[in-house]
């Protein structure tokens, strides 16, 4: 069958096409902007892409067209589609359709940590001499891709609580109808399909209406969110962690290193030293641990396992050093995710941090979070934002104005903010740089300047 994938360069849509792809179909896409890490790897795995969404792309005549969420009324390309009565589905119908069906799905949903516990997950189940599938909306430094098809009968799905198309206002993980889910937290977020929180949380509770009744939840107890999800209506066995009564760290140990027992109630199942900072992921590594266990893998090989965890390509990643500077590059584009990253970084090193953000989501860029956003950059020592005027990414807010209560150096043009954020950077000094999108390659301009300012004048030039 040809699919040609509309939206196909995020981070779904572009895993979804490398599974269709391992799974024997012809794949073509097309995009908006064709851009990296995705369009790397689809470019390396031979699938053709065309920039824009024009609608000569219709002579394409493909067996299906497969609807991202990016595609909206208007676009040329899916008017001559609805106006030609060409075939066409969303892409978690698709899936769910095509590739998990007859699958044991393992789901993991929740404002933060998706990412990381979905990795997690999955490189247990590897660990394990498993081949599991999965599908995440990120690159395991572990796999080295975002998806893979797998030949064991468990698949690990990163479960986006956002829309699914234009057509289909459901949020995508209802599609997926997993055997075990991992519910990581809840907030609001996604301001511009959701009103509130209790409209998110609403499909949430959809969700738990998916999982069949010999399945399993693992629900974070720490949540009250959650726990209002839950109590909405639940047919399904429920492990709770971070609960006392639960799954939970204890002994933590929290500095150079990261180290905690792994206990559930009163029984320690091991120790684990995690290369990830921060209580977030404490949460991400337990979550992954107890939906382990439900694939068969027991809490001591999972820990074991954990202790070999590479990361996530973006999460907290080090970009590189230059001039005695560490660059991280981080995904983090939610006030509570800037909180918890800064607060890993603040607990690894007593050096000074500088905390370069793009507010790109459609939640920040809104504005519905900024005294939130004020807060969460408190524990960086410098805040540099980058605050577009013009442009789809431009802020409906003044970042000046609501981030001068942590003298936040607001800038418009990406050469200047890497410059500056350069020449305030000392040896010793980490740099974060916080963004949801690419933001013009910032880590590595900022790398560059950094190199360059240790360069004298006319260094490598011909005498």
């Amino acid at each position: 069958m040809h699919l040609h994938i509309l939206g196909i360069c995020g981070t779904f849509m572009g895993g979804l096409a490398r599974l269709a792809q391992a799974a024997g179909h012809r794949v073509t896409g097309c995009d908006a902007a064709v851009y990296p890490p995705m369009s790397e790897q689809l470019r390396l795995a031979g699938i053709d892409l065309i920039e824009g969404y024009g609608a000569d792309q219709l002579a394409l005549n493909p067996d299906r067209f497969v609807i991202g969420n990016v595609v909206t009324r208007g676009s040329p390309l899916m008017e001559a589609i609805l106006d030609c009565g060409a075939p066409f589905i969303s892409g978690p119908q698709w899936l769910h359709q095509n590739l998990l069906a007859g699958r044991d799905v393992l789901a993991v949903a929740g404002t933060h940590g998706k990412t990381t516990t979905a990795s997690m997950l999955a490189w247990v189940l590897q660990h394990a001499g498993r081949a599991p599938g999965f599908l995440i909306g990120g690159v395991p430094l572990d796999f080295g891709a975002s998806a893979q098809l797998g030949n064991d009968p468990v698949f690990v799905i990163e479960a986006d609580e956002y829309d699914t198309a234009f057509f289909d206002k459901r949020s995508k993980f209802v599609h997926y109808f997993p055997r075990v889910a991992v519910l990581n937290n809840l907030e609001f977020d996604h301001a511009d399909i959701f009103a509130d929180l209790a409209a998110i949380e609403t499909q949430f509770h959809h969700l738990v209406r998916c999982i069949r009744a010999s399945g399993r939840l693992i629900v974070n107890g720490a949540d009250s969110a959650l726990q209002r999800v839950v109590q909405r209506g639940c047919w399904t066995a429920t492990d709770w962690f971070d609960d006392p009564a639960g799954w939970h760290a204890g002994d933590i140990e929290e500095g150079a290193s990261h180290e905690f027992d792994v206990r559930q109630g009163a029984r320690v199942h091991g120790r684990l030293k995690l290369a990830l900072p921060g209580r977030h992921n404490r949460s991400n590594a337990l979550a992954a641990i107890v939906a382990a266990t439900h694939a068969g893998v027991a809490p001591a090989e999972a820990i074991l396992a954990l202790q070999a965890f590479g990361g996530v390509r973006r999460r907290l990643e080090v970009a590189g050093v230059a001039g005695g500077v560490t660059v991280y590059d981080d995904f983090a584009h939610h006030p509570t995710a800037i909180a918890t990253t800064l607060e890993g970084l603040r607990k690894r090193a007593s050096a000074r941090l500088l905390a370069v953000l793009e507010p790109r989501s459609n939640t920040m860029r809104l504005g519905s979070m900024q005294q939130a956003l004020v807060e969460s950059l408190r524990l960086a020592d410098r805040v540099f934002c980058y605050a577009p005027r013009q442009g789809r990414h431009a802020l409906a807010w003044d970042a000046g104005q609501a981030l001068r209560e942590v003298s936040a150096i607001v800038v418009e043009d990406l050469s200047l903010l890497a410059a500056q954020v350069a020449q305030a950077a000392r040896p010793g000094d980490q740099v974060v740089v916080m963004s949801n999108g690419g933001f013009g390659g910032m880590p590595r301009r900022i790398l560059d300047e950094l190199n360059r300012r240790e360069r004298p004048a006319g260094a490598g030039q011909a005498a």
